[in-house]
């Protein structure tokens, strides 16, 4: 009998020692053996143990001498040949190793301890089922009624409804556990075990609600895009204005792949989003829906995933790690407010959920569609070019205009004596508001009280000792926090350099919240950023308290400024719209604007009509302008020509290089050797550039100092060779120890 072999991906590997090894399957082993199943195998000289993923079998081994593997840890595969082939893109694609994509892939209740068992367990639940026929129940039911009336109240339920867990029966008749076993010991019943999931808490209807209407511009863009589901297109951009109604477009669209017998995924970019669109999605949907997102508890991650893999639910709702979902015979993938930053992975692997929705939606020939109301510019100009479809909603669902914007100039307010974040303008609309009964939200992307604190002496400041950052005032805390590190510490009552007066400076989401308080005493305020978020459990809580007990104003991050629809919101302020507008990064101005029209478009969602302030010290900007006007089509011209002249995205593809390590002139020294490489490299390669050394905005985070080159060219297989091969070169030669080098794709700034 011929000899089996498989390839592995062995765990915990270094990118550069991250290949296939081959393995020996030994002959004893009962187990069957396929790719996608985990196995322990013996590593390295020591013959350490180590977890590996069989990527493929065969009868034929590259070594003379191969090792054998320890033993099966699956009793089937835990992952597809399609997830396979996705992990091996993902390592070519983002520059990292084969099981750091898998991890990504599947769930973390599925991986082992250090003890060798699994982090989530299949849970079971002990039910019984009655062995009677109904009638022969309630004639037993009717004998025990005097002598056994526990017995006889089991045997009623259980005559209706055939079978139930043991808790729920003991629940509904208040019977003991020994009037159970009894029934059991008559012959009249049997226990067993049933594996039953933990599900999350969201609302599940049992009777599901009419879809909803559409208007003559949202059936337009349905009937579009019904007619690319199941025809391979690229993509398609839905670009609707806040309000326009682009959700009941989803949920129609939904609807329709699921009756073609699809499965769906839904990506939302925030968790606090996620609860809104449960509550409404679940109304159409019901038991179909899995959620998937990274607050659920990792039981309930898990049993989501199953659900999803065995094809009990076929509609999955949930943030950029639900791109990863086991659904088979995909349909159709959305991502929703396609625009956000935080479909984008920051650590290893270092992938955008765009990316992977396009290689997933290729693989099953689904339909990828990307909507917004601030869609990327890369985006727009794809379907301007003809890759994506283009579908658009120009007005709000409800024929409303969209929200008169004022633009305050902060310049003028402090010549008037004004030094609070909080103009005349903005304190007179607020009051406005107060006296109608409605509601306000406030956006302010800074939490704390005060950014900087310094003396007015001798210029000290508060800084982190670990970051290149000063610390933020948190007054409720009354300790000042580095947002990079968390690192903290108390604040004297004096400069402790020198004794003199300390001044805080810089408004945070806390510092409003106090101007609030005295501007208008007795009204209700509710703070919501990451402090408020993590005292109160969630952003559920939050949100449901500023609508079911209509507190007045909402001050808040950027978790205010979407997906959010409060009937009772007429009033919105941007207290600082310059704050993201002059950062050292091309996408300034269109993370700026996009921020700006979210929050506006949160107002006048319902009858009353809707108003929002910009506050600003520089009123001419044209980003401000076209924000003010909700005028996507001008920013889009306007940017498009600065990206044009800067070869930024997506004109050109950018890579970037990072170099970290505790000792700063080793990591420049690294910097400049692989620049040097790179442009070597690079030599004949027409319209690639390599940008820097530079530092990044924060240098120093956790000790660690941070440089990075930035590779501009055009997207090529072959220059991601090349930038992998050097790579791997730099993070093995011994001058460069204690540094690490990553690159990334498409980097967020």
């Amino acid at each position: 009998m011929a000899d089996t072999f498989v390839k592995v991906a062995v765990s915990d590997l270094s990118y550069w020692l991250d290949r296939p090894y081959s393995y020996l399957v030994p002959p004893s082993m009962a187990a069957p053996v396929a790719p996608g199943t985990r196995v322990s195998v013996p590593f390295s000289r020591s013959n350490r143990r180590a977890e590996g993923v069989v990527l493929s079998v065969s009868d034929r081994c590259d070594y003379d001498e191969p090792k054998a593997i320890l033993s099966v840890l699956d009793e089937s595969p835990v992952l597809t040949q399609k997830q396979l082939d996705l992990a091996l893109w993902m390592r070519e694609r983002f520059f990292c190793t084969v099981y750091e994509a898998i991890k990504a892939i599947l769930p973390a209740g599925l991986w082992f301890t250090g003890d060798g068992k699994r982090r989530a367990k299949d849970k079971q639940t002990e039910f019984v089922r009655l062995l009677l026929s109904p009638e022969e129940a309630l004639a037993l039911a009717a004998q025990k009624e005097r002598q056994a009336k526990a017995q006889s109240s089991l045997l009623r339920l259980l005559s209706a409804v055939g079978e139930a867990s043991v808790a729920d029966l003991r629940d509904m008749t208040g019977a003991s556990r020994a009037s159970v076993k009894s029934l059991v010991e008559l012959g009249a019943a049997e226990l067993y075990l049933r594996e039953t999931f933990r599900r999350p808490s969201f609302q599940r209807g049992a009777a599901r609600a009419a879809l909803p209407e559409l208007n003559e511009p949202q059936t337009r863009v349905f009937d579009g895009l019904s007619a690319l589901l199941g025809t391979g297109a690229r993509g398609a951009l839905l670009f609707g204005v806040t309000g326009s109604g682009k959700t009941a477009v989803y949920i129609r669209l939904i609807a329709e792949t699921l009756r073609r017998g699809k499965s769906v995924i839904l990506l939302v970019p925030e968790i606090a989003l996620t609860p809104q669109m449960l509550e409404t999605f679940s109304s159409y949907f019901g038991e179909d829906i899995a959620v998937l997102h990274s607050s659920l508890s990792v039981a309930e991650r898990y049993d989501e995933w199953k659900r999803v893999r065995r094809g009990e639910a076929r509609l999955v709702i949930g943030t950029r790690s639900a791109v990863f979902a086991p659904a088979e015979n995909l349909g159709l993938i959305v991502i929703d407010e396609e625009q956000e930053d935080s479909y984008k992975s920051e650590n290893a692997p270092r992938y955008h959920a765009r990316d992977v929705a396009k290689f997933r939606c290729a693989q099953d020939g689904a339909l990828l569609l990307l909507g917004s109301a601030t869609p990327l510019i890369a985006s727009y100009y794809q379907a301007e070019s003809g890759n994506y479809a283009l579908f658009e909603l120009r007005e709000r669902y409800n024929q409303r205009a969209l929200p008169e914007v004022r633009i305050v100039d902060m310049k003028r307010e402090l010549r008037a004596g004004n030094g609070s974040s909080i103009s005349s303008v903005l304190r007179d609309e607020l009051a406005a508001n107060l006296e109608r009964g409605e509601q306000s939200i406030l956006f302010l992307n800074r939490r704390g009280t005060a950014r900087l604190i310094t003396c007015v002496d001798c210029g000290f400041t508060f800084r982190c000792p670990n970051c290149s950052v000063n610390l933020t005032w948190h007054e409720g805390a009354r300790r000042v926090v580095c947002h990079q590190c968390g690192y903290t510490r108390r604040v004297p009552e004096r400069c402790p350099d020198c004794g003199g007066t300390l001044r805080y400076t810089g408004d945070g989401t806390e510092r409003v919240e106090t101007q609030l308080g005295e501007l208008f005493p007795g009204v209700g305020v509710l703070r919501v950023d990451a402090d408020a978020v993590a005292a109160a459990g969630g952003h559920d809580p939050l949100f449901r308290r500023f609508q079911e007990e209509r507190i007045p104003i909402m001050v808040g991050t950027q978790m205010v400024t979407k997906g959010l629809n409060f009937e009772n919101v007429t009033l919105v302020g941007v207290l600082s719209a310059d704050q993201s507008l002059y950062a050292a990064d091309y996408r300034a101005g269109e993370r700026s604007f996009s921020l700006m029209t979210q929050v506006i478009g949160r107002g006048g969602r319902a009858e009353k009509p809707g108003r929002a302030v910009i506050q600003t010290f520089t009123p001419e900007n044209p980003v401000i302008r076209h924000a003010a006007r909700q005028d996507y089509p001008a920013f889009y011209r306007g940017e498009l020509e600065l990206r044009r002249v800067q070869r930024c995205p997506p004109f050109a593809q950018l890579i970037s290089l990072t170099v970290t390590g505790m000792d700063e002139q080793r990591v420049l020294a690294a910097c400049s050797e692989l620049r040097g490489l790179l442009l070597h490299a690079l030599r004949d390669t027409l319209g690639a550039d390599v940008l820097g050394p530079a530092p990044y905005p924060v240098v120093k985070v956790m000790g660690r100092y941070r440089y990075r080159l930035t590779l501009r060219c055009q997207p090529d297989k072959t220059i991601r060779a090349i930038v992998s091969r050097l790579l791997i070169y730099s993070n093995t030669q011994k001058e460069n120890r204690g540094v690490s080098v990553y690159a990334d794709m498409d980097p967020l700034n």
